[in-house]
């Protein structure tokens, strides 16, 4: 397990060869301006590279050692000169050719950060606004995946009904220790939005794992209860539903949000407001 040791080439079940013994990974770095249009970094391919001259992400073969994330930041940084700050990881779309498979690391940049060559493998990099990209010469394998990949742009806000939840899961003794309760599952919702989720209600099949900023709404005792990493805290000063409401309100216009609640007169309230639910199963059913 030593770097570069993902360097050389390998053949799919499809019977094309690929660049990556242990595959690879590219970074899509997408910024939405204030008018909520979205802006993908792109890089032009040398003309001695493998399918040279076309358009595509930077990227490259996986060391073995590497994650495709660790990949993916590694590859933009030799490739762009774009380091890790200022991006935020929203999910990893996995393309299998079986055998082989190239993973795209889609991260949500905080603005247009500078990028330019590297090293002898760009001739260029630019940030495009999204209806610019398909117009281009395109890397064949970005080509493929980006019908996919580009409906997977919005970065996701999931709120939960904190309270709903944990009366949903109904644990022994729950009601007595509300904050005890809270704590638990903050802290494994926590370790799920380290680990990533898999898929999410109603949503297209593109990334296989997602990263969401999760925001629990606590009310009532559960507010004393201090913050976990992975997860905003939004304690209720008054009504929890009337905080998720004001919460889904506060996003901004581009990102898509999710409300975690069984509760259907809320359900109405945040879909008036353009938000997506799921009752406390599906959370429960990825913990």
């Amino acid at each position: 397990m030593v770097a570069g040791d993902g360097d050389g080439w390998a053949q799919c079940e499809r019977g094309h060869r690929h660049w990556g013994v242990h595959g690879a990974a590219g970074l899509l770095a997408v910024h939405h301006d204030p008018g909520g249009t979205a802006h993908i970094l792109m890089q032009k391919r040398s003309l001695w590279s493998h399918h040279g001259g076309t358009w595509g992400l930077p990227g490259g073969a996986r060391d073995s050692h590497e994650d495709s994330i660790t990949s993916a930041l590694r590859e933009a940084r030799e490739e762009a000169a774009l380091h890790g700050d200022g991006l935020r990881v929203q999910g990893v779309y996995t393309d299998d050719h079986g055998g082989w498979s190239f993973e795209t690391v889609i991260a949500e940049a905080e603005g247009l950060l500078p990028a330019a060559p590297a090293n002898g493998e760009s001739t260029d990099l630019r940030w495009l606004p999204l209806s610019e990209v398909a117009s281009r010469k395109l890397h064949p394998g970005f080509a493929e995946t980006w019908p996919a990949v580009s409906l997977a742009l919005r970065p996701l806000v999931i709120v939960l009904d904190t309270a709903n939840i944990v009366g949903a899961r109904a644990e022994h003794g729950w009601w007595r220790d509300r904050a005890g309760a809270t704590v638990k599952l903050m802290a494994e919702v926590g370790a799920l939005a380290a680990a990533g989720l898999c898929g999410l209600p109603g949503s297209p099949p593109a990334p296989a794992r997602w990263f969401p900023m999760i925001m629990m709404v606590v009310e009532g005792a559960a507010r004393a209860v201090e913050p976990l990493p992975g997860v905003t805290l939004l304690k209720a000063s008054g009504s929890g539903d009337d905080a998720i409401v004001r919460a889904v309100q506060d996003t901004r216009p581009w990102e898509r949000v999710l409300v975690v609640t069984a509760d259907r007169a809320l359900r109405e309230r945040v879909t008036g407001h353009g938000a997506d639910v799921a009752g406390p199963g599906w959370l429960l059913a990825q913990l």
